[in-house]
């Protein structure tokens, strides 16, 4: 027989070398049909109705399908938005599970469930066949050669310096990439590239999504795009438009030659919304195959949504089938993909229960038990915009956190703002005050001051506004709470004062990521002064505001390659600023962790560290192990020099300075205990004790 009932045990299409089995989750349809389309996706060759039901997974076996066959999904049920059922099989689907994607989605009105333009848009059941522009899910062949020397680089997080990067935008500028590998998963992995990370110390690159996903319409219209890909249609296929080919073969090509090259690959995810927004948003996927379990509705009315996430809709993983899909992604990632880690874009949607986030529901509590995803680096951006959204410092201990403290406090620092110096001290030793519970160690605070969403390093000591006007929607887009500072002139200059300013304000800020303790993150393009004239939210400039520019690769100044370099050598040398364990101070047998010092070397009082407009801090990391070195560091944010002392510790004749932010070239000088010493204006220096 051609079709067979198949199983409900594995979910999507799996070929097993002989046929093919579909099966799909709804709890609400009443029928589901399985299209076939022409190998050009534009010609439905049949219909097939799914034979069976089980625990609400609709599955078939056709033994005459195999990989490269193209499909969507058409599913019958009752179309009452009031009680949050959208069911139109008029509406071709995407498969929740499909590996690949084919096709661009054409926009038009019949990709809506309703009748648009209707007086009652939202009860006006739409007849309109919409597969002619619909993407079509491929059936796959998951098989791979990973090769015999394919290994993940394990790398410690103690060790883990995170480099964010967005796929097309980091190389499709890069001279030194071959022009057919430019903007592609081929280009991160090319050798210009490897060698490029490796200079700056990289271990781990973070990419921004890559699921597939969708330009939306209102975009589309002024002809712009979704440039950083948070719409999301699939979360199993890999974006086509990054590959030249086979994007699954792609992606795993590149991953194996980072992997070689001893850095890891962690991908930005969002399982908190999905590409077909609020209730007059398109029917495409899950709201086609079962609303009413995919999307958190209002319970007040269940034809809208609770919106926790800006985009329209939520993802509710209280529903069991719902959390299986996000878990069985993962999964995919890690196993089929050698995925290293995962970033979740607002991770608080995911662990809402009904009465807000629940740090033990449902979502946590999976990753939690879950033995492969145990064995990856997870990261939550610990907020979204529902009620009580905001919570860094709140998730269990198998998690690290975006730290958006640190970035704050950082940013007001060095910006010349005064009395900070007890918030900045807190977040150059990894934010106790937030992370210092259950467990949990120093490398839960993912430290940064720059990512995709905001200035970018040299806008923020370039613009003191935000200049989005690019976008369409009249710079009302964008943060406004960006804390920067412009050095005296909004934009571009040639006044070489301002300058070497900015350049001296950008060193200081990547000297401190690297010397504070938790996990350094980096945006791509900060360390060749890669500039978006001031607009803060780049996510549909899929153009030169949005690629990464690298005019400034070898221009003395701007190019701060080796600089972080430099850095990250630092880090490696010293193993306090790695160190996993939380900070303490003298201890009773004269040892210590940390050492809080007044310019006059003495250790701080509460008067110190009220001192009015303070800008200067001064502390000793004491050496994790007996006979290792202490690294002193002096941050000055003020306009002048100040004047201090080297520390008087007996266990060293000299210190050593290592670095001092205001010299192109660092001069090595040793002072003995207790000389005098300034600290230039805004400036950061660090000294190693020798014995």
């Amino acid at each position: 027989m051609r079709l067979t009932a198949g199983t409900s045990t594995r979910l999507g299409a799996s070929w097993d070398g002989r046929g093919t089995n579909f099966a799909l989750f709804s709890a609400n349809a009443r029928k589901v049909e399985l299209c076939l389309f022409d190998s050009q996706g534009r010609r439905e060759l049949e219909r097939i109705e799914l034979p069976e039901r089980t625990e609400d997974v609709w599955h078939g076996y056709l033994n005459d399908v195999s990989p490269g066959q193209l499909y969507g999904y058409r599913v019958y049920g009752p179309y009452e938005p009031e009680h949050g059922h959208r069911f139109n099989p008029n509406k071709l689907l995407i498969d929740p599970y499909a590996k690949r994607v084919a096709g661009r989605l054409v926009w038009s009105d019949a990709h809506f469930g309703y009748r648009t333009g209707s007086p009652r848009e939202d009860m006006s059941f739409d007849r309109r066949d919409n597969a002619r522009g619909m993407p079509k899910a491929v059936v796959v062949d998951e098989t791979f050669n990973w090769g015999r020397r394919e290994i993940s680089p394990g790398i410690r997080w103690e060790d883990t310096i995170i480099y964010e990067a967005h796929v097309k935008g980091l190389t499709n500028k890069r001279e030194d990439v071959p022009p057919n590998l430019r903007g592609t998963f081929g280009g991160l992995s090319s050798p210009a590239m490897i060698e490029h990370l490796k200079r700056l110390g990289i271990t781990a690159i973070e990419l921004l999504p890559i699921h597939g996903f969708v330009d939306d319409r209102v975009l589309v219209e002024k002809k712009l795009v979704n440039y950083w890909g948070y719409n999301t249609l699939s979360f199993f296929a890999p974006e086509p438009r990054y590959a030249q080919d086979n994007p699954l073969d792609s992606f795993r090509t590149t991953v194996a030659r980072l992997h070689d090259a001893g850095i890891e690959v962690m991908l930005d995810v969002v399982y908190n919304h999905t590409a077909e927004g609020n209730h007059m948003g398109p029917t495409l996927c899950f709201r086609g195959i079962d609303n009413a379990s995919y999307y958190w509705l209002s319970r007040e009315n269940r034809r809208y949504y609770d919106d926790f996430t800006g985009c329209g809709n939520s993802v509710n993983l209280t529903h069991p089938r719902v959390l299986q899909l996000v878990m069985d992604s993962l999964r995919y990632w890690v196993e089929v993909c050698h995925v290293d880690g995962f970033r979740f874009d607002l991770a608080t949607t995911l662990a809402r229960g009904p009465n807000g986030f629940d740090r033990g529901g449902a979502f946590l509590a999976a990753v939690r038990q879950d033995p492969v995803l145990a064995t990856v680096k997870l990261v939550a951006e610990p907020w979204d915009l529902g009620l009580g959204g905001y919570q860094v410092g709140a998730y269990p201990s198998q998690w690290s956190e975006w730290n958006d403290r640190y970035r704050s406090a950082m940013r007001r620092y060095w910006s010349g703002e005064g009395s900070l110096i007890g918030d900045v001290s807190r977040r150059m030793t990894a934010s106790s005050d937030l992370f210092n519970h259950d467990h949990r160690k120093t490398r839960a605070s993912i430290n940064h001051i720059t990512v995709h969403d905001g200035f970018t390093l040299a806008d923020l000591f370039s613009y003191n506004q935000k200049h989005n006007e690019a976008n369409g929607e009249g710079n009302r887009d964008g943060s406004n709470d960006n804390h920067s500072n412009n050095c005296g002139v909004e934009g571009a200059t040639d006044d070489p004062t301002i300058i070497e300013l900015r350049r001296q304000l950008r060193r200081n800020q990547l000297a401190c990521l690297f010397l504070a303790q938790g996990t350094p993150l980096i945006l791509a393009g900060d360390e060749v002064g890669n500039a978006q004239h001031g607009n803060n939210n780049v996510y549909c400039q899929d153009n030169e505001t949005g690629w990464v520019g690298w005019d400034n690769l070898g221009l003395e100044g701007e190019d701060m390659t080796d600089f972080i370099g430099q850095m990250t050598e630092i880090r490696r040398r010293f193993p306090q600023l790695r160190s996993q364990r939380w900070l303490d101070g003298r201890r009773k047998d004269g040892s210590y962790g940390v050492l809080w010092l007044t310019p006059a070397a003495e250790e701080m009082k509460e008067s110190d560290w009220n001192f009015p407009e303070g800008r200067f801090l001064a502390y000793v990391l004491g050496p994790l192990e007996p006979g290792g070195a202490a690294i002193f560091i002096v941050l000055n944010a003020a306009p002048e020099e100040i004047a201090f002392k080297l520390p008087k510790i007996t266990e060293y004749k000299s210190w050593q300075q290592i670095l001092n932010t205001t010299e192109a070239r660092l001069n090595t000088v040793e002072f003995l205990p207790g000389a005098d010493s300034k600290a230039p204006p805004r400036s950061v220096l660090a000294f190693t004790g020798t014995a």
